[in-house]
């Protein structure tokens, strides 16, 4: 069954965009607050988590998996590399590849990050049923299908 399309008189709390909006500034907000305490930022924390530890990752693939435009990517990990975080390394058999590394501080901060998400994404399974979630999951997925088809505005 799908939602009655009332939309032209909704309040904003009641539109699709603006709650998951306001719920990502939330677990933002809250992810930077426990980084703050280990000199990282929620931005470095996805970055670093989306690095291969053992084999690194093609720089190419690293702003996809983020949704990060190329050039902001690249200020990134600068900022990274400046911090002794990661460190860039050119492949020996395409000297055309780059390959993000993490540092032995950058895996550290990678754990730091790992066990910030692990914890989250545990309390809200210890707080909300698991077919609450499945639906929720299901839901997320078929809004991403909806944007993916970018049907819904008029040409």
């Amino acid at each position: 069954m799908k939602a009655k399309n009332t939309t032209a008189s909704l309040p904003k709390e009641d539109t699709v965009d603006f709650n998951i909006k306001f719920a990502w500034h939330s677990i933002n907000r809250m992810y930077n607050q426990q980084a703050s305490g280990h000199d990282l930022t929620t931005s470095i924390g996805f970055v670093l988590l989306n690095i291969d530890s053992k084999n690194g990752t093609p720089a190419t693939k690293i702003a996809p998996l983020l949704g990060m435009e190329p050039r902001s990517l690249s200020r990134m990990l600068k900022a990274l590399e400046e911090r002794g975080l990661i460190c860039r390394k050119s492949d020996p058999d395409d000297k055309r590849l780059v390959k993000i590394f993490l540092t032995e501080l950058g895996r550290q901060k990678k754990d730091i990050a790992k066990k910030t998400v692990r914890a989250f994404n545990e309390a809200i399974r210890n707080q909300i049923d698991a077919d609450k979630l499945k639906v929720f999951f299901e839901v997320i997925k078929d809004i991403q299908k909806i944007i993916d088809k970018n049907q819904f505005f008029n040409q």
